[in-house]
């Protein structure tokens, strides 16, 4: 018969916490990692028991969440698995970009020890999701810019490096405004009263909320990854 998935629960609690801490440079609290997963706060307290009996995670006197050395390798497996299956259904199966995160989501939990390393050798060996996020286990190494389009001063301009993925609507807004990793983009205008900034990418001005500009990561000019934006 075949292999049945286990712990995808804790597995989706533990690439949540990851992606908060990692990805975003956020403390994980339990309102926060709630609001995340959209669950209840009283499911995640129940959840946290669980995973600080297995030893996945920790949660000190500030009540943060931490990951344990095994829950890391846990999250890692899984955001790993996550990220190639978003390269697969973008370069391979053609799927629209901006639906990548949640069909990945599907398919992450269906591909094993076995599996995995072949996909990667017939990815090419990828160390980027399509949203510009590092693969994990795949080679690259460094602390990940914090810095958002919203951080800019006006007049300066930088490279996305990466998206928020966890929004359909948001990364159709990315795509179709042309907001993609590797591509040169210019902070124009911030409109403090309206909540809004214009960035310009190439010679067209994009409109967008600051928090929508918050969910967008960069690095300068002069630290592009020699990479083009995803197609």
């Amino acid at each position: 018969m075949p292999k049945q998935v286990s712990n995808v629960a804790s597995d989706d609690y533990l690439s949540a916490i990851y992606r908060l801490s990692h990805d975003e440079g956020q403390d994980v609290i339990a309102v926060r990692l709630a609001d995340r997963l959209d669950i209840t706060p009283p499911s995640v307290a129940g959840m946290l028991k669980r995973l600080i009996r297995d030893g996945l995670v920790t949660q000190d006197s500030r009540k943060v969440i931490k990951l344990t050395p095994e829950g890391l390798r846990r999250a890692e497996q899984m955001v790993r698995r996550h990220r190639l299956a978003e390269c697969l259904l973008t370069s391979m199966l053609k799927i629209e970009w901006w639906r990548a995160y949640d069909e990945a989501h599907l398919l992450e939990h269906g591909i094993s020890d076995i599996t995995e390393p072949h996909l990667f050798e017939t990815l090419g060996r990828p160390q980027r999701s399509p949203f510009g996020y590092p693969i994990p286990g795949t080679g690259e190494t460094g602390p990940l810019t914090m810095l958002t389009l919203a951080d800019l001063k006006e007049g300066e301009s930088a490279i996305v490096d990466r998206v928020f993925e966890e929004d359909e609507q948001l990364l159709r807004f990315f795509w179709e405004e042309g907001i993609l990793p590797g591509q040169r983009v210019t902070l124009e205008n911030v409109a403090p009263y309206r909540g809004t900034v214009t960035a310009v990418l190439g010679e067209r001005p994009v409109v967008m909320g600051t928090q929508v500009a918050q969910r967008i990561w960069v690095k300068p000019p002069d630290d592009r990854r020699e990479r083009g934006a995803t197609a």
